[in-house]
């Protein structure tokens, strides 16, 4: 029989509780696939404003009602309440503190929209809170799961007394990085805020970095094991060029570095049950993809033949995500026929660049400058193709949702792109369109091959159903976690 576990999951964002990327859609489908395995698993995280009417009564947590944190000289309140995850039995724990999370942005001031100042006091506050309530309540989990900087702190403190102190016995990390580019950089004294002693401010110890103090390699260096979120991304991580100054630090914890890739939540990612969108529709029945492809021309007021390929986009409009080449290469993708569906907030300079692109080809090209769900579901659907050019894509989870939706992906070879998507030249076994090197003339001629082998309606029919065949859902994603976590509880002889 296989062994049941405890798992405490520790991060900054959970769909549908409080999303601002791909992290949220991670923790709010990793902990449901767990719990379906027989784990018991719950979440922890911060009480934002924004969640308010999304978790509807939560209860006080017995023992944590309301309780003290210390950073530095200056103590705050905090208050630990519970809810579930919707639609689930997956317990989550939110830390309140009206110092650091009534606040109407996650991460950005909204009146500003630049980000908040006192970050890294907000989630070593959070971090510190978490463990607290473990000792307070007297939750014995197994491990504790902590995903990206922002959770960074945790490791190093179950690792190291004194803060370990009143930690359950055998007590073991896993962390998470989802994007190596954000570390939470730090001046030195947010070591003495955090509880960490002049030792750990040495050259080279877990939480020091070029003389700062930085929480994403406290997580690197600390944890138990580490993961990256696929298993690409874990071997290019260990690079100069994708290690952004921590790929040593990775390279020598490289035999606790696992890969593994995200999954897709077909709860909300299918067209044959998405209620956002105009036609269900599934492989056996395909029809209903034509129906959103018009409904979509219709509601953005494009003027593109239904025969002509449609290219969505669904980003960060920012130049991790390629919107430099992308933007080389616009005026000539725009000679191949085809119209543009682009969605996303980012860089001011590709909201100009892109606003641009649309006057100069009116009813071809739809910018949206927003956050909308709705909208993002009914690209997928209506699209014939899926465009990202990404620089770096430590997983990707678009590629995945197009593939469910029919809609073919077309990538740049890395990352999880490069492990979910089959190029054409694969012939029967093909889902997509891969291209290597980071230029605009790569990108222009992968668009251009998919938009030939549009033209072949039997070929792309065949290319379509391949990509609605595939399989990355999150139980496979879990079952890996699983082994992960019974392997690290072996570490330092100590298996609970």
């Amino acid at each position: 029989m296989e062994r049941k576990l405890s798992i405490l999951m520790v991060a900054a964002e959970a769909h549908p509780l409080a999303k601002v990327g791909g992290l949220a859609d991670v923790m709010g489908a990793l902990p449901q696939a767990l719990r379906e395995q027989g784990h018991d698993v719950r979440l922890a995280l911060p009480y934002y404003k924004s969640m308010r009417d999304k978790v509807g009564s939560p209860e006080k947590v017995r023992g944590a009602e309301l309780f003290d944190i210390a950073l530095g000289d200056t103590t705050y309140p905090a208050r630990a309440w519970k809810t579930r995850l919707p639609n689930s039995k997956v317990e989550v724990y939110l830390i309140e503190s009206s110092d650091f999370f009534d606040r109407d942005g996650i991460y950005v001031d909204g009146a500003t929209g630049e980000p908040y100042q006192d970050d890294a006091d907000r989630f070593t506050f959070f971090s510190r809170a978490v463990l607290r309530l473990v000792k307070l309540t007297g939750f014995d989990p197994n491990i504790i799961h902590c995903h990206d900087h922002q959770t960074g702190f945790i490791p190093a403190w179950v690792k190291y007394p004194p803060t370990s102190a009143g930690l359950p016995g055998g007590l073991r990390t896993v962390f998470t990085i989802h994007n190596l580019a954000y570390q939470g950089d730090h001046p030195r004294e947010m070591a003495y805020k955090a509880g960490f002693g002049e030792e750990m401010l040495k050259s080279g110890a877990d939480i020091e970095l070029n003389g700062r103090v930085n929480m994403m390699k406290a997580g690197i260096a600390a944890a138990d094991t580490i993961t990256a979120v696929s298993p690409t991304y874990a071997k290019e991580i260990q690079t100069p060029e994708f290690g952004h100054g921590l790929e040593e630090v990775l390279r020598a914890r490289s035999s606790d570095l696992v890969g593994i890739l995200n999954g897709a939540d077909y709860g909300v990612w299918n067209p044959e049950h998405d209620g956002f969108i105009a036609c269900k529709f599934s492989s056996r029945k395909p029809h209903g993809k034509q129906k959103c492809k018009w409904d979509l021309l219709e509601r953005l007021n494009l003027n593109l033949s239904p025969d002509a390929p449609l290219v969505g986009i669904v980003s960060r409009l920012v130049a991790q995500k390629g919107f430099d080449i992308l933007s080389d290469a616009f005026d000539r993708l725009m000679e191949l026929g085809l119209g543009f569906v682009i969605l996303g907030l980012g860089e001011k300079r590709y909201h100009e660049v892109l606003t641009e692109a649309a006057v100069r080809f009116p009813g071809r090209v739809s910018l949206n400058l927003a956050f909308d769900e709705q909208l993002a579901h009914q690209i997928e659907a209506g699209c014939d193709m899926f465009l990202m050019p990404s620089r770096y894509e430590p997983c990707g989870l678009n590629q995945m949702y197009s593939m469910k939706y029919g809609t073919i992906p077309i990538v740049r070879a890395t990352g999880g792109l490069a492990d979910t998507v089959i190029d054409h030249e694969k012939g029967d076994e093909s889902t997509g369109f891969v291209f290597t090197e980071y230029s605009a003339d790569a990108l222009f001629s992968a668009v251009e091959r998919a938009g030939k082998v549009f033209d072949d309606k039997d070929a792309w029919t065949g290319m379509v159903r391949r990509a609605m065949a595939q399989d990355f859902s999150w139980d496979r994603a879990a079952a890996t976690y699983t082994d992960v976590y019974v392997e690290t509880l072996k570490k330092g002889g100590a298996d609970r």
